[in-house]
């Protein structure tokens, strides 16, 4: 097999994580492309084929379910408290009234 393929598709892969992160309004499909965009990056890291990339391949997976735990989490308690998980909307910090 040729080594252009694989690359070609994590490149395909990111690329299109990039284009959810950028365009999704979705707290939660925000959190799937940049899932996508790991991905593209284990597959890149297994393709190099040395023991050295697998590892950093399974160190990447564990990083992003902690990622994806931890970022659940918080969007759902978001959502608890506003009853949506818009990410333009979001406020992230809290003007002082002024008095």
């Amino acid at each position: 097999m040729h080594a252009v393929i694989p690359y070609v598709t994590a490149a395909l892969l990111f690329g299109l994580g990039v284009y959810g992160v950028l365009r999704r309004r979705n707290a939660i499909l925000v959190l799937m492309a940049v899932e996508l965009m790991l991905n593209a990056v284990n597959l890149i890291l297994v393709t190099a084929g040395t023991l050295s990339g697998g590892v950093f391949a399974l160190f990447v997976i564990v990083l992003a379910a902690a990622e994806v735990g931890v970022g659940l989490a918080i969007i759902l308690q978001y959502y608890r408290m506003r009853a949506a998980v818009h990410v333009d909307e979001v406020v992230l910090h809290h003007e002082p009234e002024a008095g």
